[in-house]
């Protein structure tokens, strides 16, 4: 899962907090009078020029690193680049500011030595990356629970839709019809519908507490649910899977690929002069569900279980978006698929 991207709103915490770091950190000079052999104007000007370049820029290297590692298991390598970014943009600042800039520029005199300088310009270094870290842990976990909060919501009330579906009169109607013809003929057909049957409640139940399943998951379900509807429209109805094997360890929300595929079952027609054919794929980091488009002039009465429910929950779970296509002739569905684990 991915953290949110820092947002930072700190203009007037930069406009008082660079000062008055400055200010604190000149009167500390003072007590390096022997190392630090200048007057306390030169020392806050050093100190004010210090403090400028190492906040604004290591408030950069804070801002880039959440943009560089974004997810949580980057964590660890977020942390290693921030920290070696920073002191080494810390050293050159220390340095820069001591030899050129006092030196030079401002004619201050020699400098201090220069692990007396670096130490001096790691105090707002580490200020302003604890500052911006605590800040954001706090907003982090906060959006965090209210994600969760509202994750947990959406896939509740996504399980209730799902179970209502299938149980709604017309779905029973035509799977007890098609047991009961079958019975007539053999109890073998008859009862590998029922266990395929058992199969889509069952995951239906199981799924219930996960927000996202690993596609190979979603898959079986998905194959117990088209045998369902294959022996209702027998070859009328075309399923195509082109997956690799590492796709199968992705995630996907669950009931998401069932969604799609009853969506397009249910608002095209599948006869036999006009065949529906789905198409189940992997496309760059995306699974997407494909069908050619053959609406029903008559619609049957939807069941709030769309599109939107899968956006939705989709923007709890990541930053990708759900890619939503149509031609004159086809429909798609891309779903971003999730890091392992």
């Amino acid at each position: 899962m991915e953290t949110q991207p820092a947002q930072l709103n700190d203009f007037k915490i930069r406009l008082i907090g660079i000062p008055l770091l400055s200010v604190i950190i000149a009167f500390a000079l003072l007590s390096l009078g022997t190392v630090f052999q200048k007057s306390f104007p030169e020392k806050l000007v050093i100190s004010f020029i210090n403090t400028l370049l190492l906040w604004e820029g290591n408030r950069l290297i804070f801002i880039l690193s959440r943009q560089k590692f974004r997810y949580y298991y980057q964590t660890r390598q977020r942390l290693v680049f921030q920290t070696i970014a920073a002191l080494l943009y810390t050293l050159f600042v220390s340095v820069a500011v001591d030899n050129y800039f006092c030196g030079v520029v401002f004619g201050l005199g020699n400098p201090p030595p220069l692990l007396t300088g670096f130490f001096i310009a790691l105090v707002p270094t580490i200020c302003v990356t604890m500052a911006y870290e605590s800040v954001y842990f706090f907003q982090a976990m906060k959006a965090n629970i209210q994600k969760t909060e509202a994750l947990a919501r959406a896939n509740v009330q996504s399980q209730l839709d799902v179970l209502k579906n299938q149980l709604d009169p017309h779905f029973l109607f035509n799977s007890l019809n098609t047991l009961a013809a079958l019975i007539e003929e053999e109890n073998l057909p008859a009862q590998t519908y029922l266990d395929h049957l058992a199969d889509v409640y069952r995951y239906v139940l199981v799924s219930r507490e996960k927000n996202t399943v690993t596609v190979e998951e979603e898959m079986r379900f998905l194959d117990a649910y088209i045998y369902l509807n294959k022996v209702r429209f027998r070859d009328n109805l075309l399923v195509e899977k082109q997956l690799s094997a590492s796709a199968s360890h992705r995630h996907v929300a669950s009931l998401s690929l069932q969604l799609l595929v009853e969506n397009a079952i249910k608002h095209n027609v599948v006869s036999r002069e006009k065949p529906l054919t789905i198409r189940i794929m992997e496309e760059d980091g995306y699974l997407s569900v494909e069908n050619n488009l053959q609406m029903k002039t008559t619609m049957e009465q939807s069941t709030k279980v769309g599109l939107q429910n899968i956006v939705d929950r989709y923007e709890l779970l990541t930053s990708l978006k759900v890619e939503i296509l149509q031609g004159s002739q086809w429909f798609k569905v891309r779903l971003p698929l999730l890091g392992e684990g």
